[in-house]
């Protein structure tokens, strides 16, 4: 195949960014597409395969548009748009701007001030399935920011008065360590499962505003057991490790929702903590809602994971891992059945 070049035309700050301290960005879109980048002149400068150079041309005209809209970029940015660039549409003009688009669409601010906001296209597709719909499951792997952007989209929902409380709960089961009896009262007891949520309350809101509303009764942090017997009216309700419910919780906790209230669902089928052979009421529902209006079901995949770019490889590996090993028990059942149900 022959080689060929193409050029862009960059601010210097767009190219700074484009490279990235010691070249880092760049030398990963190079081994990446196996293509040459060089500034000239002031000139950035992509050769290699056709098609290679074509896949990092548009690696970069995705940065550089970030770039100038935010002013700067992270390996975030820089992974994510390597990922997209692998997607199986056509790239065209139209799709040079998906990473800016992202990047405009903020929910609110932390406590320092950093912007929450979509990194990815499924967590935009999440982001605007929350504010269409009434109940969103939210599924997929850890990292994906599956609560925290839940949790960002009540909190500012809470302070716009459009809902008047906020809730939060998640099953509080083991994750495969026997923490034995715990001192205190039962909040005490409860509150080890519910550390993640707290976390991101104080976050995004802050401690002090937290526990302002906390005893006041509008923000509450709660075991999915408590909600049994309640109607939940003109509330934001964020279900957490919805994949360790049984089916009788998921229903109760279905069945609580009242007038006004938005409700959003999150879990990874893939970390269940239940006893052996136990269903998860995060699967039964998935079948039983199927298609009913004002339900979207969103799922995530290891292309929307944006902790360290370390987590989105091990992800990866433990898919491939486990699709190894459904298709081993999947041939082993056929040979079993070859032989008339004995194993050879």
């Amino acid at each position: 195949m022959s080689r060929t070049e193409e050029t862009y035309t960059l601010a210097v700050g767009q190219m700074q960014d484009i490279f990235g301290e010691g070249d880092h960005y760049l030398k990963k879109i190079e081994k990446q597409f196996h293509v040459d980048v060089f500034d000239r002149s002031g000139t950035l400068h992509v050769a290699g395969e056709a098609r290679d150079v074509a896949r990092a041309g548009a690696v970069i005209r995705q940065l550089a548009g970030l770039s100038a809209h935010a002013g700067s970029i992270d390996i975030q940015n820089v992974e994510y748009a390597i990922a997209l660039s692998g997607e199986k549409q056509p790239m065209d003009a139209e799709k040079d701007n998906l990473l800016t688009d992202l990047d405009t669409d903020v929910i609110c601010h932390t406590t320092n001030g950093k912007p929450v906001k979509p990194k990815t296209l499924g967590q935009k597709e999440y982001v605007d399935a929350i504010r269409k719909n009434t109940v969103v499951f939210g599924i997929g792997p850890a990292g994906t920011g599956k609560t925290y952007l839940a949790m960002a989209l009540a909190i500012s929902a809470f302070q716009r008065e459009e809902v008047s409380r906020i809730i939060l709960t998640r099953p509080a089961i083991e994750a495969g360590e026997k923490l034995g009896f715990l001192p205190g009262d039962l909040q005490s007891k409860v509150d080890p499962y519910l550390r993640p949520l707290y976390d991101a309350l104080y976050q995004i809101m802050g401690a002090d505003a937290y526990l302002r509303n906390a005893e006041k009764g509008l923000i509450e942090v709660a075991p999915l057991a408590y909600m049994r017997g309640r109607t939940l009216d003109n509330a934001y309700i964020i279900l957490d490790e919805a994949q360790n419910t049984s089916p009788a919780q998921m229903k109760m906790f279905l069945t609580r929702i009242g007038f006004g209230a938005k409700v959003v669902i999150t879990g990874d089928q893939t970390q269940k903590d239940l006893p052996p052979g136990t269903v998860s009421g995060l699967d039964v529902a998935q079948e039983v809602l199927k298609g009913i209006e004002d339900i979207a079901v969103c799922r995530f995949t290891s292309r929307d994971v944006v902790r360290h770019p370390l987590v989105l490889r091990i992800v990866k590996a433990y898919e491939e891992y486990e699709k190894k090993q459904s298709r081993k028990m999947t041939k082993g059942r056929r040979k079993k059945d070859a032989h008339g149900g004995k194993e050879r």
